[in-house]
């Protein structure tokens, strides 16, 4: 009569591990990136032990698995119990996959449908120091309309990217993110000062969402939100245009369409891969 094994632990079976096949080395390459994304997803080092513990896997195969990855540096060993993290070779591929992409590719078709359903410019912005830099516009199908174009440049002060964007900025680091008082008025409707400009910041943070009411040039008014992933502002997501078109009932659409759009911006992979580079690329005050 057979025996019942106590404690036995199930093992993950090839559909919880990958893709099924039937190559050996297809096997093998699936369970080798099953460690590295376990690597990726556990805080280092990750033992030997827990590996198994995780994967389900024989140590045996992942005694294996690991002296291949080991010797193309995208594990390191780092003591003796054995554990082990990962390697430089994997931020080489990182780097690849970021140098690869194209932000205006990855995000233009969202700021493209923005602008198209609201009829007004659409801008992504990053904070760089003292200045706001457009590094995605699209613009919409009509005559009148807000000119600007990628890699221009604007104040924080009286923007609509750069009040949002500074909502994100710690209270005690603002001032360093802003011109000299008296701040430069661009229009009679400008910000001017520092104390006014804690008090606007704080609005946009409570409502979610910043104005530039004819503050940067007469005429124009712009709505912006953030683009948000992991609690950390990346960029801001405006539409702007002529002021007499920002109805209330018109700014209510707009807002639900910049939602929309920021929190897309934020799922799709690629695009928070480049925003995250140059967001860590931008200049300090």
């Amino acid at each position: 009569m057979a025996t019942k094994t106590r404690g036995a632990r199930p093992t993950r079976t090839d559909d919880q591990l990958g893709p099924k096949s039937a190559n050996y080395h297809t096997h093998a390459l699936t369970r080798g990136l099953v460690l590295l994304d376990l690597l990726a997803s556990v805080p280092p080092p990750v033992t030997l032990t827990g590996m198994h513990e995780h994967t389900g896997l024989p140590k045996s195969t992942l005694v294996r698995l690991l002296a291949a990855l080991t010797e193309m540096r995208f594990v390191v060993r780092v003591d003796e119990r054995p554990a082990y993290r990962l390697g430089h070779k994997v931020m080489a591929l990182a780097d690849a996959y970021v140098s690869s992409l194209d932000l205006s590719a990855a995000a233009g078709s969202y700021l493209d449908e923005l602008a198209r359903e609201t009829q007004q410019t659409s801008n992504l912005g990053l904070l760089d120091g003292r200045e706001v830099v457009h590094v995605c516009v699209r613009q919409p199908d009509r005559p009148l309309r807000f000119e600007t174009s990628p890699g221009a440049r604007d104040s924080t002060h009286s923007t609509g990217l750069g009040k949002m964007l500074l909502a994100g900025v710690a209270p005690e680091a603002l001032a360093a993110y802003l011109p000299a008082e008296p701040f430069p008025a661009r229009t009679d409707r400008t910000i001017t000062s520092l104390d006014e400009m804690t008090k606007e910041v704080r609005r946009t943070q409570r409502r979610g969402y910043a104005i530039d009411d004819n503050e940067s040039s007469a005429g124009l008014k712009c709505l912006a939100v953030p683009v948000t992933v992991a609690d950390q502002t990346l960029a801001a997501l405006s539409v702007s245009g002529p002021a007499g078109e920002f109805t209330p009932k018109k700014q209510k659409e707009y807002l639900e369409r910049l939602t929309t759009a920021a929190a897309a911006l934020a799922a799709d992979h690629d695009v928070v891969a480049v925003l995250s580079r140059m967001h860590e690329s931008m200049g300090e005050p």
